[in-house]
This record gives C-alpha cells, structure tokens and sequence, in this order.
C-alpha cells in the first residue's frame, strides 16, 4: 500500500515514446492507471464495484464512457452517500475527494466484521491532509482490507480534446460580484479552483512557468481586488505545484506555460455572434450541453420519432465540421451527400425522375441496407441541424447583426450605426440588442455617459434590468463597485485605458482566405502568439517563477536535443506550412485528419497522436469567469500554428445567453445557488 501519486506515467521516457493529448491522457490514466490497476494480476474476470461521489462522478464521466468503465471490469457503479448493497465477495474501487464527510463513509463501509467489500481500492482526486491518512490507519480492522491507497490528483473536467473546466459555474457572482471579496465563498472559490487546476499539472506530469495578468497601476494596494483575481489564483496554483515536487517522476525544471486571465481580458467573445458550426448550434438551439434532441423517420414507417443525439469527438463529422464557417459546413455537408448518392445505387434507382431525394427519404432507403446506416444517420442529423441553423440566421436577421458587429470591433463602424440598426429592426430579439449593446460599450464605452446609455436603452426597447447587464460590465473591466450605485437616471462606464484598447481589434494579416463574418478572433489569439514567441510583456503579464535557462536532453534514441524554456520563440526551421489560396476556404487547422468524405469512425485522438510527436511543450490558458466556444476555436488553430499543444482552461464554458445571465447576477444581492439559467 503506498500513498502517492500513480508512478505509471512517466515524464521523461513514456512522453518520447507517446505524446498524447490532452483529454486522451485523463481518460488513459482514469482507465488503466486506477480502474485498470485495481485488478489482481491483471484479469478482468474480477468484477469490481466503482465508488464515487458526486464531484469525481463528473470528472469521470467527462473523460469515459460506461463501457470504457465496463471493459475494465467494473461491474456496478454506485454513489458513495446512496445505501448501498453488501458484496463481501466483490472488490471496490473508491474514487473520492479527500474530504472529512468521505472519509468517515469509507472507514464506516470496510470496517467492523462484515465490510460492504472484500477489499477496497482507494484513489483520491486530490492531495489528502495527513490527518486523513492517520485516520484511515488507525483503524487495525480497515487497513488490512486495503489494497490501494493513493492521490490520483485528477480533479478536473476535460470538455474538449484540448480543453477542460473546473466547473465553477458561479464563479462570476462568486469572484467578481459587488462586494464579493468579503464572502467566505470568495476564499473558498479560489482555493478550489487552484487545487482542480493544479491536479491538471500533477495529472500530466508538467511543471507550468506561471503568468498571470495585472493591471497598470502605481500601487497594486489600491487596486480594485477582482483586478487582483489573477495574482492571487495564480499565487494559490503555485502554491499547490510546490507539494507535487515530491511525486516521483515529477519534473523539477519547467515544461510548459500557464497564463491565467481575467474575463475582462475580452468582453466581446463572450457575446459576440461567432459563426462556427460549433458556436452556432449552442448558441441558437436548444441545446442541453452537447445533447441534442432531433426527429428522425420512424422504422416503423409511423410519424417521426424523437431521438437524443450527441454532439461530440465520436462523431467524425462533427469532429471535421464543428470549427468551420456555418456556410463552409452547410456546402460541405449538401457535397458529402451528394457524393453518398451518386456512388449508391439504391439513392440513384430513387432519384431517376430528376428530382431530388429527400434527406428522409433516403433514411428509409438505406434502413435495409446496414451498411450504409452509420453514414446516413451521421450525415442526416448534421443535414438537419445545418438546415435549422441557416433558417434560424435567416428569420434572426442574423446576418445584418453580425455584420454590424464585426464593423464596430474593427472600427468599421460608430453610433450612427447602431442607432440606425436599432430603429430598422425593431423586431430584433431582445437578446441580440442587448448582445449588440455589450458590444457597442466595449468598444466605444464613452457613448454610455450621462444620459446616452438611457437613451440607447429607449431605443431598443430594453428595460432597466436588462440594462444592467451593460452596466456590471465595468465589475469585470477594472471599474470599482461605487461606480454601479453613483446615479438611477444614467451610469458611466469607467472601465480603464488599457481595458478600452483591448475591446478593439485590427485586421490580422497573412491569415489564409475567409468566409465573410469570419474576421473576428478572441483576444487570447494574440497573447497566445507573443507568449509563444516570448514576446509577452512581464509588465503585463508578471511571472510566479522564473524559468530556468535551457538544458540538453539525451532522447531514447541517443540523439540531443536542447530543451528551451517553454516561452521561447521557435526555431527557424519551424516554418508554417504553406497553404494553397485557390482550394476551400476552410483553414487548414480546422480541417480533418481523418478521410476527405468524412466517413471514418476513427477517434480525433488516435488521428491526432502522430501530428502531436513533434510538438513543442504545451501552452495552458485558463480565464477566469468562463471561456466561450470561439476562444475555443482559436486554441485548436494555435496548435496547429504553433506546433504546440493549447490547452484552454476556465471556470467554466458559457454560451451567451448564459454568460449574460451570470452578468446581470453580479448586483444581485440575493444571488441564486447553482447554474443560472437564461431568461430570454
């Protein structure tokens, strides 16, 4: 029995052998290091129950599927606090926080003369407390039943190949709220969430160099606390990364980057129409994370049937259209279709009267012909749901918005516009002219002194509680709390220079040839790319720890190679390919790696993993407040930019009509538990 971190996986040797992405290497470790550990000897004949509580069943069912759980020999899986059935003849897996509630139930469960289990594999998300382990000993008839005791230190929620959330989805209200550092859950926010984020790094065997933002002030004593958020979080992972120096295996030099940012690095991102495939399903539809309810042709050829569909890395076209343009993704789909027709007899035999053959009727069609099931179903929902999609831009006049949007963040276009959009599209949702609104006071927050926001606000037909969403903005953007309560009539927007000057954009050059309403690119773009290239002012963007300077390593093949520090510029053979400006206007980064037809049910990962070999140590971001799909977006492209490894981090991942509930929640004082829900 030892109490440690798994030794499995290895920094140095295990990495050169197999570089593996991100989410893989969580699911990998949940599988084979703990589930798969558990197993005397290594057969699966023995079938174990696995215990959970109510945080790390989350953070399993992010990273595994039931059958993955299955396949390891897991015959039952239970809650820790539910009544369970005794199984004396079975082993258990217990996979629990280290918290004083779980501890007593464990030792309540394997002690005395009957225990729930004949043995119990303990795995704990996150470092336990001395104090806990002691307990746990003490107890002469639970410590002989133990056959397992160890920190797994995995404690986060991987929602992407490249992404991962500390699901903290009131971490706004919690951190940035009026008032809100003289509440308990302020403390207690922060310290929860630089434990999940550090079991990150503990996880991968990575010793991040810690950048945080500031802000630019004389004395940081007089600075507003939410500006210091960064600091103080990144002052907490710190903190916590100096216990794993202890793991085996654990570097003790720095192999990669951590830039922690506040949600007011970008106010625009998270309300701005972004065009994806990705963006545009969670944002118009009805979406319950990436669950989708969708109608399909009965088999039983009775009226349509209902069906919950997924949306995720197991679908090959999703996984190839989701980051490109709504109208690249409708064109390619109506292509695949097309090319499925022609090449299948049983679609041409259908289609001789020269009319076309209904996406549903070609369901029908091919439900007697198994193998060509799996493509058409994929094919037909994306079909389907890209159809909804465009109706709903169409209907939304979404197209006119967007545009408007994209010409104020580029500084194409001022009031005059937007006054003008406003009393044209009177008809316009609610939603989008207070999205229109957010946007406008980003960029332009002066046009909200005085009595110029109120009239904004008459103009649009908006009342005073949907206004104060525009106005919380400033709790994010560095103005101070006193500034919400000066008048009722009118409000000012104070946010800081530097604040204002990042709202704007500029036209990025030598990008590859774009769908229209694809100019806009979150913030984090640019400060990923000077952070990479070592460009990242320390001013801005100070350092916990500085990075030592570079060492050679001796690879496995016997070959040296020099290990930079992860911030330094690229070589200057790492050249970006060149990209042809006559074929498909659809990024490179943003495209398969799988078959051009879209058809393979290979998993991005396992495609993934070669193109990864070569990459230079990963770049992790995490914001603070929730990240949105298009910042997303931005870290699939950097990776293959850069030929590093981005890994997006945040408290959580909004889409707009949420983030803009969790906005206006800021001044309330009686602020809801759980996740807010939108109300338009």
């Amino acid at each position: 029995m030892s109490l440690s971190d798994s030794e499995s996986s290895s920094h140095g040797g295990e990495r050169e052998k197999e570089y593996k992405v991100f989410r893989q290497f969580s699911r990998d470790r949940l599988l084979y290091e703990m589930l798969g550990s558990s197993t005397p000897g290594g057969s699966k004949s023995a079938w174990k129950v696995l215990i959970m509580d109510k945080v790390t069943v989350k953070v399993m069912s992010h990273s595994c599927k039931m059958a993955d759980i299955t396949d390891q020999g897991v015959s039952l899986v239970e809650e820790l606090f539910k009544r369970r059935q005794p199984l004396p003849t079975m082993d258990a897996i217990y996979f629990i926080q280290p918290s004083k509630e779980n501890i007593v139930m464990f030792i309540s469960d394997m002690s005395g003369r009957e225990p729930l289990y004949k043995k119990a594999f303990v795995f704990f998300s996150s470092p336990v407390p001395k104090e806990f382990v002691n307990h746990i000993k003490s107890d002469t008839s639970v410590l002989p039943r133990i056959g397992a005791l160890r920190e797994m230190n995995l404690e986060y929620f991987p929602i992407d190949s490249q992404a991962f959330i500390t699901d903290h989805e009131t971490a706004l209200e919690e951190l940035f709220a009026e008032d809100a550092e003289r509440s308990r859950k302020f403390e207690v926010c922060l310290n929860t969430m630089a434990t999940r984020i550090a079991t990150v790094f503990a996880s991968l065997k990575e010793l991040p160099i810690v950048r945080y933002s500031t802000v630019k002030t004389q004395d940081a004593s007089t600075a507003p606390t939410r500006d210091l958020i960064p600091s103080k979080l990144a002052e907490a992972v710190w903190n916590c990364l100096l216990k794993y120096k202890s793991i085996p295996n654990f570097p003790q030099t720095e192999t990669c980057d951590l830039l922690i940012l506040n949600r007011s690095v970008d106010q625009i991102s998270p309300v701005i129409h972004e065009w994806t495939y990705d963006a545009m399903c969670h944002d118009l539809l009805d979406m319950d994370g990436n669950k989708y309810v969708i109608e399909v042709a009965s088999k039983s050829g009775g009226p349509p049937e209902k069906k919950e569909v997924l949306l995720e890395d197991h679908d090959p076209v999703w996984l190839e259209l989701r980051h490109a343009h709504i109208a690249d993704a409708s064109e390619r789909l109506y292509d695949k279709m097309n090319t499925f027709k022609s090449k299948n007899k049983a679609a041409q035999v259908h289609s001789r009267d020269g009319s076309d053959i209904s996406t549903r009727d070609l369901q029908k069609i091919v439900q007697a012909l198994p193998q060509y099931n799996e493509i058409v179903e994929k094919l037909s929902l994306h079909v389907e749901i890209a159809g909804t999609i465009n109706q709903l831009i169409r209907d939304l006049g979404l197209r006119d918005l967007g545009q408007l949007e994209q010409d104020l963040v580029f500084g194409d276009a001022g009031a005059k516009d937007v006054i003008n959009f406003l009393r044209k599209h009177q008809d316009a949702t609610p939603e989008n002219k207070l999205r229109l609104l957010m946007i406008y006071a980003s960029a332009y927050p002066e046009k909200f002194e005085s009595d110029k926001a109120t009239k904004l606000m008459q103009l649009a037909r908006l009342s005073p509680e949907d206004m104060k969403v525009v106005k919380n903005m400033q709790l994010l953007g560095g103005g101070s709390s006193q500034q919400t309560k000066k008048t009722t009539s009118g409000f000012s927007l104070k946010f800081d220079g530097q604040k204002t000057k990042q709202a704007m954009r500029k036209e990025r050059t030598g990008e590859e040839e774009t769908w229209q309403l694809f100019r806009f690119y979150p913030m984090i773009e640019e400060i990923i790319e000077n952070l990479s290239k070592g460009e990242l002012s320390k001013n801005e963007y100070p350092c916990i720890n500085e990075p030592a300077p570079p060492v050679q390593e001796k690879s496995q093949g016997g070959s040296l190679r020099t290990r930079q520090h992860p911030g330094a510029p690229a070589g200057p053979n790492e050249r970006r390919p060149a990209h042809s400006m006559r074929s498909r206007r659809t990024a490179t980064w943003a495209r398969p790696h799988c078959s051009d037809d879209g058809y393979s049910s290979d998993s991005v990962l396992k495609n993934a993993a070669a193109d990864f070999k070569r990459m230079g140590q990963r770049i992790f971001v995490f914001i603070i407040g929730g990240a949105t799909r298009s910042e997303l977006r931005v870290c699939h492209k950097l990776t293959a930019k850069l030929k590093r490894e981005v890994v997006l981090g945040s408290s959580s991942m909004d889409d707009p009509p949420q983030y803009i509930t969790k906005l206006k929640l800021l001044s309330e004082k009686d602020q809801s538990k759980g996740t807010p829900q939108p109300n338009f």
